[in-house]
């Protein structure tokens, strides 16, 4: 897909998925870890600085959420059962270096997509936004499910490639370089920044 286009900011909301401690803590070593949150931050400050919109979506459960799981769901009936990922467990808090801002939208979801379990789309047409840039946690789960959504939603779509990762390295590669460009411009973080100042 072609990446020349320049983005508007105005336009444009990043997306923030999943960088909550105890999906990080999949990821293997803290230096990986600490590296992807400064580049996430990166991307943050970036389009805050240009006027673009930043949308934070975390997953955590309530108890009726819980009960609301279908044993057949065989990624989410495990949490369900041990009751894992409370909605109130700072375990499931937006990392504290990512920390929403003033002016930032902010959902919780209760499966993989972004938008399938959360009003984040409709307040995302609220504010014209018609592009959306994914980064964070993983590759092969919220941001494939995003993805393909808003796809489906027909929204222009950015991947930062050094601005996601995966427990399976495998994965993140395969999903980089096989499935995602057919859905998505796959730019990394300085590739952002060109962009929204239209260089």
């Amino acid at each position: 897909m072609s990446t020349d286009r320049a983005l508007d900011p105005a336009h444009t909301a990043l997306l923030v998925l999943d960088c909550q401690p105890a999906i990080l803590a999949a990821l293997p070593g803290d230096g990986d870890r600490e590296a992807l949150l400064g580049r996430v931050a990166g991307a943050i400050a970036d389009v805050r600085a240009e006027g673009g919109t930043i949308a934070h979506v975390r997953v955590g459960f309530t108890e009726a959420d819980w009960d609301a799981v279908p044993a057949a769901n065989t990624t989410f009936a495990p949490l369900a059962r041990h009751r894992a990922m409370h909605h109130e467990d700072p375990a499931a808090a937006v990392h504290e270096h990512l920390a929403p801002g003033d002016g930032d939208i902010l959902v919780r979801k209760t499966r993989y997509g972004a938008l399938s379990t959360t009003d984040l789309d409709r307040r995302l047409r609220e504010r014209g936004i018609t592009t959306l840039v994914v980064c964070g946690l993983g590759t092969g789960g919220a941001v494939l499910s995003t993805v393909l959504d808003a796809a489906d939603r027909d929204y222009r779509l950015l991947v930062l490639s050094d601005g996601v990762a995966d427990p399976d390295p495998e994965v993140h590669q395969v999903l980089l370089r096989r499935v995602l460009p057919s859905r998505a411009d796959v730019v990394d973080t300085a590739g952002l920044r060109a962009l929204l100042r239209g260089d």
